[in-house]
């Protein structure tokens, strides 16, 4: 399994550094439009190789990915977090309950003593 991981993740470097290679061009990213450039006179331009648009874009979207995913499955961990407080009470009670029957046991026998 560790050898497809390991071809698996090579075969996507290769990927992307073809395209990085490909993708060279600058290009002219602006924070806004040209018609709202001149309501708006924010300093928002700047060039940069096409290729690292794409990287930024792919990891923002896993980024995004990843934090809308950790928020929708906020529930479950918080069940899971109450289900191990209660498992842990329960051990605390069983083992009082054991402590108990075992100290009931002794006297029991120091009786028949």
């Amino acid at each position: 399994m560790t050898l497809v991981r390991w071809v698996f993740l090579s075969i996507i470097g290769i990927i992307l550094i073809v395209m990085a290679a490909a993708n060279r061009q600058l290009v002219v990213l602006r924070l806004l439009p040209d018609e709202f450039a001149d309501i708006f006179p924010l300093p928002g331009q700047i060039e940069l190789p096409m290729f690292l648009v794409i990287f930024a874009g792919i990891i923002i979207g896993l980024l995004v990915g990843f934090l809308w995913e950790w928020m929708r499955e906020r529930h479950h961990r918080q069940e899971a977090a109450a289900r191990r407080r209660e498992i842990g009470r329960l051990e605390r009670e069983l083992d009082g309950l054991r402590r108990k029957q075992a100290n009931g046991d002794e006297d029991i026998l120091a009786l028949l003593e």
